[in-house]
């Protein structure tokens, strides 16, 4: 009590009334030591980067890129997914499977490399190795062109002879690679089921809006009618403002819809049509955006076979005006 009554007293202690004055103690004994500073807690990543990923499944992995619907960002996912499971060190190899309307090279910046493609290849004209275009900033990152633009496909081409063409990736000299990304086109056509007919995986690229649930539902089905099980849908552009204003659906509420494992959540940013007319994908860029950062964990995701869980965002609370309390 009596030293309570001191400190009580005293309201700037000095050393001597501190308890660790070492006259208050004897020689044997030692000041108890300062309690530590409370210190923040670690914020625990969802993904843990300090670590490579653990790849899973038999490779090659051969994942389609599909969503039904046009305009939706396939073309940008598998841009920004194959460069980062090369950055992770795994070697990819992306195939742009639309043939008349090719747009990953120009997502890359390899637009003006592409001398040969698939049709050479076919015809004889040329290597599978002179038709690969490999990318100076990832040398691990290839990619594969199926005809050029102004080109006429052959009509036999179909999806025996994609299967023919992952088979003789699979068979280089140089090794197999770990994934095989194939860039499908818009639509439910022939060009739809010759790009799902060689892979084993498929991720499902589709948007917050009631047109692009229809139909990313309808390719679900024909997805599963073609054997293909393992089906992960990103769900891009979303923006959170609009959900919690009631004007868009929640990745819970597509999630809830679909009935698939959730790959990834891709906030809408504007840095992407930026990186698009540059040639060079988000995942790149310096210090990295909200996007970019969202593809690195869908690849992450991709590699180890994961998931994420969707998380229900509050909505704002309604104004209430006067006659509210009346029930009104």
């Amino acid at each position: 009590m009596l030293s309570l009554q001191l400190f009580s007293t005293n309201p700037k202690p000095t050393l001597l009334d501190s308890p660790l004055n070492p006259l208050l103690y004897p020689k044997c004994l030692k000041p108890p030591k300062p309690y530590p500073k409370s210190k923040p807690a670690p914020i625990s990543s969802v993904l843990q980067w300090n670590r490579k990923p653990e790849l899973a499944g038999e490779t090659p992995r051969v994942v389609v890129i599909t969503s039904g619907k046009g305009g939706v960002g396939k073309t940008t996912t598998t841009a920004n997914v194959g460069l980062s499971l090369a950055r992770l060190g795994f070697s990819v190899v992306a195939i742009d499977a639309d043939v008349g309307l090719r747009n990953l090279d120009l997502l890359l910046g390899l637009e003006n490399r592409v001398n040969y493609t698939v049709v050479e290849v076919l015809n004889g004209d040329c290597r599978l190795d002179q038709a690969l275009i490999r990318d100076k900033r990832w040398s691990n990152f290839e990619l594969l062109c199926i005809s050029k633009p102004r080109s006429k496909l052959p009509i036999g081409f179909g999806g025996k002879a994609l299967v023919w063409l992952v088979d003789a990736l699979k068979a280089r000299e140089e090794g197999s690679p770990d994934f095989i990304l194939i860039d499908c086109p818009a639509g439910i056509d022939a060009g739809f089921i010759t790009a799902i007919t060689p892979a084993n995986e498929a991720v499902l690229v589709t948007t917050p809006d009631i047109t692009s649930l229809r139909d990313a539902d309808r390719v679900t089905g024909l997805l599963e009618c073609d054997g293909i099980r393992d089906i992960k849908m990103i769900v891009n552009r979303v923006r959170t403002d609009m959900i919690k204003g009631e004007d868009m659906m929640s990745v819970l509420d597509v999630q809830e819809m679909l009935g698939l494992a959730l790959l990834g959540v891709i906030p809408e940013d504007s840095e992407v049509i930026r990186s698009t007319n540059r040639g060079y994908p988000l995942v790149l860029n310096k210090p990295p955006t909200l996007a970019g950062l969202a593809f690195e964990q869908a690849a992450w995701r991709l590699v180890e076979q994961d998931s994420m869980k969707a998380v229900m965002v509050e909505e704002e609370p309604k104004k209430r005006g006067f006659f509210s309390f009346f029930g009104g």
